[in-house]
């Protein structure tokens, strides 16, 4: 396998260019020498090389700019397919002078799911106009996408089912399967059962189909079926895909009716938009905030939160000024101070970072709570001695002060300790109070180690020194 180098140091031949040998890195290399140069035609040919997926990982991967002279050359009998794989950021700038005439185009041949998704972007007029020129069916389920809100599942539902009665034999779902063979995927192993009031009754096996007496009815075979509420959190049905190890699961109405089917492709998506959200909420950065937004855009999702901390850092540096009197005697404090807030600061990360991946999980509620906070505390205070110890020594050896040691080393044991139980409580604290932890907790968090550091710290040195 080739391996890629930089811009300045190669030179590409499309003719060289195999796209099954080629990694992810070295096409986005390959692809941005072809944009320098605006050869549309050579982008065009590599594009055609290209699956819906890889194309729109690529788009994501360019400034506003180039995604429009990229975009210009993708065939178009995929681009819809591309837009529908688009995050909604990207989406949008590429679809905004698209006539109702040309979304309808894209749209052919579409699933409700990839429909729903890219008419989210368009005005309320040409949605209505491309409404109307869809299949009557399509349009159905692209209706019953567009009830629920973003985080229920039925938002997230494929409408489009293989269902069968089970009322008939299991010849007639075999004829039937045949003269529909393109509704079955590779990865069908088992069909949906329905009664005729679309009550959901379970599943039959495409094993069961096969191999029994071909005149038994569909009845006799149904295997039961975890089920999931359409108005249910799409988190907890991500919650439930990871407990019981499945692959999809039927999705009903609170009436029991089928409306549609949740894929486990579709919940790695929901999984990998949580990951993204949950980084992004721990850094202080804006959801909607894509990689290459415009620069005013970035600067100003992210200025909310530096705004937020520079508010949290001054109530630090309030707290460091009530002891200006110790630092100017002495020096040393100055110098050992960053210490104190930086073993502190590390210290509630670990544990809040853990905690933040455990509540996404599902995996902390009730009576756990209350063990974790124990542990918490206990791994806290075990490194606090630890690591005061060994910072006791260092300061002893550096400024050969044994009141100095002990403050630097007590401050340090406290900070940990109380640095690792807000780690636990603040989140907690925070998903009671229906706020997002991965959001705000990191901020509160420095704030409780700086002050705890410092007053600490600081503290005991008016006491033992002054």
């Amino acid at each position: 396998m080739p391996t890629a180098t930089p811009s300045s140091e190669r030179s590409f031949k499309l003719g060289d260019y195999n796209p099954l040998e080629y990694t992810a890195e070295y096409k986005l290399l390959y692809l941005q020498d072809l944009v320098a140069d605006k050869a549309t035609v050579a982008i065009a040919e590599f594009l055609a090389k290209q699956s819906e997926y890889e194309i729109a990982n690529l788009l994501e991967s360019f400034p506003n700019q180039d995604r429009l002279l990229i975009w210009a050359q993708v065939a178009e009998p995929i681009k819809g397919r591309v837009l529908a794989e688009l995050e909604f950021d990207t989406r949008q700038p590429l679809m905004e002078n698209f006539s109702s005439t040309e979304v309808s185009v894209f749209t052919q041949d579409l699933d409700a799911q990839d429909i729903s998704e890219i008419l989210d972007t368009v005005t309320e007029t040409v949605r209505t106009s491309v409404m109307a020129t869809l299949d009557e069916d399509i349009r159905i389920q692209v209706n019953k996408l567009d009830t629920y809100a973003d985080w229920e599942v039925g938002s997230y539902m494929d409408p489009d089912i293989i269902q069968v009665h089970d009322d008939i034999s299991l010849l007639e779902v075999q004829e039937w399967l045949r003269s529909h063979v393109d509704l079955l995927d590779d990865q069908s192993q088992e069909l949906l059962v329905v009664d005729k009031s679309q009550q959901l009754l379970g599943l039959l096996s495409l094993v069961d189909l096969i191999k029994h007496d071909q005149h038994s009815l569909v009845s006799s075979f149904i295997d039961n079926a975890i089920t999931i509420n359409d108005r249910l959190d799409i988190q907890d049905a991500a919650a439930i895909f990871r407990s019981e190890d499945i692959r999809f699961a039927p999705v009903i109405n609170s009436h029991g009716e089928l409306v549609g089917q949740l894929n486990g492709e579709d919940i790695m998506e929901i999984i990998q938009d949580d990951i993204d959200s949950t980084m992004k909420n721990l850094a202080g950065v804006s959801q909607d905030e894509e990689l290459f937004a415009p620069i005013l855009t970035s600067a100003k999702s992210r200025s909310i939160w530096l705004g937020i901390n520079l508010c949290t850092a001054l109530l630090a540096a309030i707290v460091i000024g009530q002891f200006a009197a110790v630092l100017a005697k002495v020096v040393a404090l100055a110098i050992l101070m960053p210490v104190v807030a930086s073993m502190g600061g590390i210290a509630g990360s670990q544990t809040l970072t853990v905690v933040i991946r455990g509540m996404a999980m599902g995996q902390i509620g009730g009576s756990n709570r209350w063990w974790l906070f124990n542990k918490e505390l206990w791994v806290g205070a075990i490194n606090g001695i630890v690591w005061a110890i060994i910072m006791a020594i260092i300061a002893q050896m550096w400024f050969h002060d044994a009141k100095i040691s002990m403050v630097i080393g007590c401050a340090i044991a406290i900070n940990m300790t109380a640095a690792n139980v807000a780690g636990i409580t603040i989140p907690l604290m925070l998903k009671n109070m229906n706020i997002d932890p991965a959001l705000s907790a990191s901020v509160i968090l420095t704030t409780v180690t700086d002050i705890v550091g410092f007053m600490s710290f600081l503290g005991l040195a008016s006491i033992l020194l002054l």
